[in-house]
């Protein structure tokens, strides 16, 4: 029974809301493992930064919507698949409680902390499993979140963000902090001074894409606002 309810399963509408570092390897193994209808929403375009880590594009793609590459990189590699995307914001009105209700399962590979809760807040007003996930550095969580079930997103508590991915900084800047950090970035940049919080390491971007869901900290010490200009 277990077995035939998960090939059911594969053939059932997901959504998937984000196509960067998570998100590629994602798509990648859903559609590997025999997902059939896959819909993709992302909002951000790709960066050459993002290419050490998002293997679905190439250097081609810089500027593309990361929806669109990440679909079509999917369509070839499986081709019998049903993958559509929207290249827009998951917070758009038009996302509504009636359109998560569309699918069985939500995979959750977003890098913004009020994204994430957006997502989660519908999930729980559709009655849908999320599938949340983020990583930092080296490290990943991912847990699932079922209404009735489990702690939600927001339970978990509401850390501080305090690294921001350069994509994200550069191409969709949505809170006020994001401004500040590239206005900093830019003017030590533009007249030689060191970053007062030491060395911008050059794998930066890499260690705070999508945070931690409980904070980005690591060994119980918080890291500092850094952003590395390319």
């Amino acid at each position: 029974m277990i077995i035939l309810s998960f090939v059911e399963s594969l053939k059932k509408p997901v959504l998937v809301v984000g196509a960067g570092g998570i998100g590629c390897e994602l798509l990648k193994n859903l559609a590997l493992t025999g997902f059939t209808k896959i819909h993709v929403v992302d909002l951000d375009t790709i960066d050459i930064s993002n290419l050490n880590r998002q293997f679905l594009f190439r250097k081609e793609h810089v500027g593309k919507s990361k929806a669109e590459v990440a679909t079509a990189a999917v369509k070839t590699m499986t081709p019998g698949i049903d993958i559509t995307f929207d290249h827009g914001s998951i917070t758009s009105e038009k996302y509504d409680v009636d359109f998560f209700k569309g699918f069985t399962f939500v995979f959750n590979a977003l890098d913004n902390k009020a994204a994430r809760a957006h997502v989660n807040r519908l999930c729980l007003a559709a009655d849908i499993p999320l599938f949340e996930s983020g990583s930092a550095g080296y490290k990943g969580n991912v847990f699932v979140i079922m209404k009735g079930k489990t702690e939600c997103f927001e339970c978990l508590g509401k850390p501080v963000q305090k690294t921001f991915p350069g994509c994200t900084i550069r191409n969709t800047p949505s809170e006020l902090i994001h401004c500040v950090v590239w206005a900093k970035s830019v003017f030590n940049q533009l007249f030689g001074e060191e970053d007062p919080d030491d060395a911008v390491s050059p794998n930066f971007e890499r260690e705070s894409e999508n945070g931690n869901a409980n904070g980005n900290t690591e060994n119980g010490e918080e890291k500092k606002p850094k952003f590395l200009i390319r």
